[in-house]
């Protein structure tokens, strides 16, 4: 049985990558869809320009619409490219627990380090569902660590202080994609839920947060999980950097840049609205920005308003200036990760 990962091995720039789609794959129709030479690509140079642990199969990574062939496909092909350089979390969110495990036991034996799991969301899951669902992957796959998907509008509510409080006494389980400030999230509940958590687990903050965090919980936020890092790290790297040297200045001044880029991100400044064509905007974003070509959404989640794919590239041509003007300022880790 392998030695599983704990909280303090979560820091730094958790990424979450998308599944790339080949041009014109976005009918019900087809098949074979991802785009397996761009996906090794992509994971690779994430790794090689500085995140540190790597997650996939989530939102805009089309886990609720590739094939199960497609993605097996998909995880392998990461998995041969990252070749254990970062620990890397394979997402097998499915619709109950018995699905959940066999994926988790295909990923074990890929070499995956861990799952990246939310919970099922065709009913509405009660706290003892919930911490129930975690426990059951724990015991079925004791070798495998669990990085919670904390997402309120896909699964149904955000996963409560009492909640945490119980999944974090489970070992497997070493962070969450927490709740991002764009989407409202509470700095209440965040002191509420690091406290009932209690350095057992890492709540991590989106990208554009992790200053803010940073600067309220220094010994408890000590990385981010970032979707942005797909149109390219810099940014974050530079970030990374910055609070690391406890550069607070040039933090705030990077943070403000991200926050920048974000803007109109959400259509209508609504989490929920957003929710709504998530996969079409990450990936339209990720597309302007031109680090992963991330390609089309897949149906039925490929119908995405002209305006709001509009506003996503703006976003991602944003964050390519971004890139440009932190080049500099990120480290370049190439030489140790090739």
């Amino acid at each position: 049985m392998r030695a599983l990962l704990t909280a303090k091995d979560i820091k730094g720039i958790v990424a979450i990558m998308p599944t790339p789609v080949k041009d014109g794959a976005d009918s019900w129709s087809s098949r074979n869809v991802v785009n397996l030479d761009e996906a090794a690509r992509g994971a690779d140079n994430l790794v090689k320009d500085g995140i540190d642990c790597l997650l996939i199969n989530g939102t805009f990574g089309e886990a609720a619409t590739l094939m199960w062939d497609e993605l097996k496909k998909f995880s392998e092909t990461v998995m041969q490219a990252v070749a254990g350089r970062v620990p890397v979390f394979l997402g097998a969110t499915t619709l109950n627990t018995r699905d959940t495990v066999e994926r988790g036991r295909y990923f074990r034996d890929l070499g995956a380090h861990g799952l990246f799991l939310g919970r099922p969301m065709w009913c509405t899951m009660s706290d003892e569902m919930i911490v129930r669902f975690y426990q059951d992957i724990a015991e079925a796959l004791p070798d495998m660590n669990i990085f919670v998907y904390d997402n309120h509008e896909a699964f149904k509510g955000k996963i409560s202080t009492k909640v945490y409080a119980e999944i974090a006494k489970i070992p497997n389980v070493v962070g969450s994609k927490y709740r991002s400030v764009l989407a409202a999230m509470s700095t209440d509940n965040l002191v509420a839920d690091l406290k009932a958590v209690n350095g057992k687990m890492k709540l991590l903050p989106h990208d554009a947060d992790w200053y803010y965090a940073a600067r309220w919980f220094p010994e408890e936020v000590d990385g981010c999980w970032s979707s942005g890092v797909a149109a390219g790290p810099e940014p974050v790297v530079a970030l990374k950097n910055a609070i690391n040297a406890a550069d607070w200045k040039q933090a705030k001044q990077i943070a403000d840049d991200i926050y920048w880029a974000y803007e109109n991100f959400f259509p209508q400044g609504s989490f929920t609205a957003f929710h709504t064509y998530n996969i079409g905007i990450q990936k339209a974003r990720f597309d302007a920005a031109g680090y992963i070509k991330a390609g089309p959404a897949l149906p039925p989640y490929h119908v995405t308003p002209a305006r709001i794919l509009e506003n996503a590239r703006e976003c991602g041509l944003r964050w390519k200036q971004l890139r440009e003007k932190y080049t500099d300022k990120a480290l370049r880790l190439v030489s140790s990760r090739d």
